[in-house]
């Protein structure tokens, strides 16, 4: 089960925009409403999905597409930023160990072409599949966000995880 991360194209805008706004697709922890149905289709003629502050890449295996991963970029102080990165694997794919794969394969891509030094991510606390994946794909968990996202009318509490690029050194 070999997959890979490549950039968008423009026939992927309707599976991105299935991903993020249609509710049998996007999760329990992902749907937050209804999106403009034309803000993908701007940032992919804007910039192909990839900019400075971050991106979008497709997960794909073999040809058929898996789901995607995004990266952004986060002002740590003057002098230094860090990514903090996302995923979503589509429904019929879940379950089989891409989400996993895909975080280890964009942490290795934003640590070789970034000077970053951290990468981190977060999930709402009742997310365990999530939070498996990420600490299956090396991630630390550092500690509860309390109240940090609203959806589905409440506001939930948030784990988050990070790594650093001498993790990387640490691993087998």
């Amino acid at each position: 089960m070999t997959i890979h991360l490549r950039p968008v194209k423009e026939r992927d805008l309707p599976f991105l925009y299935r991903l993020t706004s249609e509710p049998d697709s996007t999760g329990e922890f992902q749907w937050y409403g209804f999106l403009n149905p034309h803000r993908m289709s701007k940032r992919w003629e804007d910039n192909g999905m990839l900019g400075e502050d971050g991106g979008i890449l497709i997960i794909a295996h073999a040809e058929d597409r898996v789901g995607f991963v995004s990266w952004s970029k986060q002002i740590a102080n003057t002098a230094s930023y860090y990514w903090s990165m996302g995923l979503i694997v589509a429904p019929e794919h879940r379950g089989q160990g891409y989400g996993t794969q895909a975080q280890q394969l964009l942490v290795r891509y934003l640590f070789d072409h970034s000077t970053v030094n951290r990468i981190e991510a977060a999930t709402e606390i009742t997310n365990v599949a999530e939070q498996r994946a990420l600490e299956k794909a090396g991630f630390t968990r550092e500690g509860v966000l309390r109240g940090i996202g609203f959806r589905a009318g409440e506001w939930r509490d948030g784990v988050l995880y990070s790594m650093i690029r001498s993790d990387l050194d640490e691993k087998p």
